[in-house]
C-alpha cells in the first residue's frame, strides 16, 4: 500500500456512511411533553420532582435540585457551601469556562492548579501546592467523564477543611468504587446542555448526600423561599432558576435510555482502546481500576507529533478525510482567556472586569500540562460511541492508517 490510499492524497476513506445524530430522541419524549402540554402544569412541579429523584437515585446520591444550566448549579452549590467573596476556590484550567466563572460570579478568586498528563483531571499534589489560608474548595472535573482522583482530592479536602464540589457536567453514569459522581464530595453539579449525553437543551441539577445543603440550593434556586414557607416569603438571597416541567419531561425520557447508552460508549471505547493502544504516536488515557464505569462525553487520546513527525492540524485534516469526525476540541487553559488576562485592570466592572482590584494577575499563571495538552489532544464526539461496533473498528482502522504514512503527509 502507498500513501496515495490516503483519503487526502485521493484514495477511498476508510469510512463513507453517517455516524449517529444528537440528540436521540423517540416516542418516549413525545409522549411526556404532550402530557405536560395537555395538563396545563408547564411549571415547575411534579415532572420536576420525578426527575429530581429519578436523577438522583440513578447516581446513588440521596438529593437532587435542578437548575436553569450546569453553570447556576455550581454557583448555587458554592452558595449552599459557604463560599463568600475573597474566598479562593481551587479549579482546573481544562475544563469549560463556568467551572471558574462561576466562582468569579459569587465574588470569590479562581485559583487555577494544573492537570495530571494521563488523565486530564486536576493534580492533587498540584491542588495541594496551591492552598493558602484563604483557600475554601476545591472543583474537581470529571473532564470526558474520566472520574478525577476523588481519594486524594477528599483526604486533602479532609486535611485543609475544604469544601468539595464536583463538576460532574460530563460523567452521568461515571462510577468511582462503584458510587456515581456528583455526591463523592460535599456535593457535583450536572448540565443537560444540548451537546450533553443527556440533554434538554438546557438544564442542570446538584445531587448532594447533605439535606441541609440540598434544601439551602432549593431555596437560592427558588427565590429564597425556604422549605415549608409562604409563597411570598423570601427568607434568604435567592434567584429565579427553576426547571421548567417541559424540561423535566424531555429528560426523563431521555434518562430512560442512559443506561444502555452509557454501557454501549464504555464498550465501544474498550474497542477503541484496543485499537489504538499499539499504534505509534497515540497516547491513550490511563487506566484506573478505581473508575468502575465511564459515561464518555467525549473520547480523547493525545497525540504525539515528535513520533509522527505529524502536526496536530494535519492528522485531524487527514483523518476527516478518512470520514472520522474528529477535532481538537475547543478547551484552551481557562486563564487564557480575556475575563482572566485582563482581571487585574481597572475600574471595577460587574461584566467587564469583575475581578479587578482583587489582587489577582492571571497573566503571569502557568500550567505547562493543560498548555501542552491543549495542543495535542484529539476528540471524538460521545455520538460515535453510540455506532455499530463494526462502525467503531474503522475508526480504529482510520487511525492506524493515517499514523503509518504520516511521513508523507508532512
Amino acid at each position: 500500500m502507498s500513501s496515495t490510499h490516503l483519503a487526502l492524497a485521493g484514495g477511498k476513506p476508510v469510512f463513507q456512511g453517517a455516524w449517529p445524530a444528537w440528540p436521540v430522541f423517540n416516542e418516549a419524549e413525545r409522549r411526556l411533553v404532550l402530557e405536560v402540554l395537555e395538563s396545563g402544569r408547564w411549571w415547575y412541579g411534579e415532572k420536576v420532582r420525578q426527575f429530581e429523584a429519578e436523577f438522583a437515585a440513578f447516581q446513588g446520591a440521596r438529593f437532587g435540585v435542578t437548575a436553569t444550566n450546569g453553570t447556576t448549579a455550581i454557583e448555587a452549590g458554592l452558595r449552599a457551601l459557604g463560599i463568600v467573596e475573597g474566598d479562593e476556590v481551587i479549579v482546573p484550567p481544562y475544563s469549560f469556562m463556568a467551572t471558574a466563572s462561576s466562582v468569579v460570579t459569587i465574588g470569590a478568586v479562581p485559583v487555577f492548579a494544573d492537570i495530571q498528563p494521563d488523565t486530564l483531571c486536576l493534580d492533587p499534589a498540584e491542588v495541594e501546592r496551591k492552598i493558602t489560608p484563604r483557600t475554601r474548595a476545591v472543583i474537581p472535573v470529571h473532564v470526558a467523564g474520566y472520574v478525577a482522583d476523588m481519594d486524594r482530592l477528599t483526604a486533602l479536602a479532609q486535611k485543609h477543611n475544604l469544601r468539595l464540589l464536583e463538576d460532574a457536567a460530563h460523567s452521568w453514569g461515571s462510577q468511582w468504587k462503584g458510587r456515581g459522581t456528583g455526591a463523592l464530595g460535599d456535593c457535583g453539579t450536572f448540565s443537560f446542555q444540548v451537546s450533553k449525553n443527556i440533554t434538554a437543551g438546557e438544564g442542570g441539577i446538584l445531587l448532594t448526600d447533605d439535606e441541609a445543603l440540598a434544601d439551602l440550593c432549593r431555596s437560592f434556586t427558588n427565590c429564597g423561599r425556604r422549605k415549608g414557607s409562604a409563597w411570598y416569603d423570601h427568607e434568604y438571597l435567592g434567584s429565579n432558576l427553576r426547571l421548567t416541567e417541559f424540561q423535566a419531561a424531555v429528560l426523563l425520557a431521555q434518562l430512560g435510555r442512559l443506561e444502555e447508552q452509557t454501557m454501549r460508549r464504555q464498550a465501544n471505547a474498550r474497542i477503541l482502546d484496543d485499537a489504538l493502544k499499539n499504534v505509534p504516536g497515540i497516547r491513550l488515557l490511563a487506566f484506573d481500576s478505581r473508575m468502575t464505569r465511564r459515561s464518555y462525553h467525549i473520547y480523547l487520546f493525545r497525540l504525539d507529533e515528535a513520533t509522527l513527525g505529524l502536526s496536530r492540524d494535519r492528522f485531524l485534516e487527514a483523518l476527516n478525510a478518512e470520514g472520522i469526525p474528529v477535532s481538537k476540541g475547543w478547551y484552551r487553559p481557562l486563564y487564557a482567556n480575556g475575563v482572566f488576562q485582563n482581571a487585574h485592570r481597572g475600574p471595577a466592572h460587574g461584566i467587564i472586569s469583575p475581578l479587578a482590584g482583587k489582587g489577582v494577575d492571571y497573566t503571569k499563571v502557568q500550567c505547562p500540562v493543560c498548555e501542552q495538552v491543549c495542543r495535542d489532544a484529539v476528540w471524538i464526539p460521545h455520538q460515535v460511541l453510540l455506532a455499530d461496533e463494526d462502525q467503531i473498528r474503522l475508526v480504529g482502522e482510520a487511525v492506524g492508517k493515517v499514523a503509518a504514512y504520516a511521513s508523507d503527509l508532512r
